[in-house]
């Protein structure tokens, strides 16, 4: 399985900002897709946003217009730079690397948004 490494998390004021980084390594593949889940308490884990490869993105709806999703690929990293930040936005934020046969998930960073 691919190793991911994320950082960026933390507490943060309702309409504040946060960036979220995800760093790749071990088993990358040059297609694949990369993208940020996440699970508050006692919800299910939901999307947040994905990228693949080639640049293709997709949002949730709760999300749109507010985070935006990047890569760079010579890094192996995708990035979530997330702005207007409500306390529903309160959660585990996971990365997940998607190489087509298999996913590899991130430990999770926590981010909390106070009002």
């Amino acid at each position: 399985q691919v190793q991911l490494v994320e950082s960026g998390g933390g507490l943060v004021q309702a309409g504040g900002s946060l960036r979220l980084s995800c760093a790749a390594s071990g088993g990358t593949s040059s297609i694949n897709v990369m993208g940020w889940y996440r699970q508050a308490p006692g919800k299910q884990r939901e999307l947040v946003a994905t990228i693949s490869s080639g640049g293709n993105t997709n949002y949730a709806d709760s999300v749109r217009g507010r985070f935006t999703i990047s890569r760079d690929n010579a890094k192996n990293t995708v990035y979530l730079q997330m702005h207007s930040l409500k306390p529903e936005d309160t959660a585990v934020y996971s990365c997940k690397y998607s190489r087509g046969w298999d996913d590899s998930w991130g430990q999770g960073t926590q981010v909390t948004v106070s009002s």
